[in-house]
């Protein structure tokens, strides 16, 4: 389980959409994830790394595509 101590913000649109579209994350998947995220106060990549639903590698393009967003 990841914990954070400060309260995460719901995952923005955009972001959801990408992990459908361009990482195949499956609605359920990110339905799950979503969830426990918030369960947890922690980031939604991290989440879907920790329970096996990214890879590493999909997991950095997440964060690389999350830093082309800021």
């Amino acid at each position: 389980m990841v914990l954070c101590s400060h309260p995460q913000p719901q995952p923005a649109d955009d972001l959801q959409q990408f992990l459908q579209t361009r990482i195949g994350l499956s609605a359920n998947a990110l339905g799950l994830g979503i969830r426990q995220a918030a369960l947890e106060q922690a980031p939604l990549p991290i989440v879907l790394w920790s329970f096996g639903l990214l890879s590493l590698e999909q997991l950095q393009q997440v964060l690389d595509w999350q830093s082309a967003q800021e």
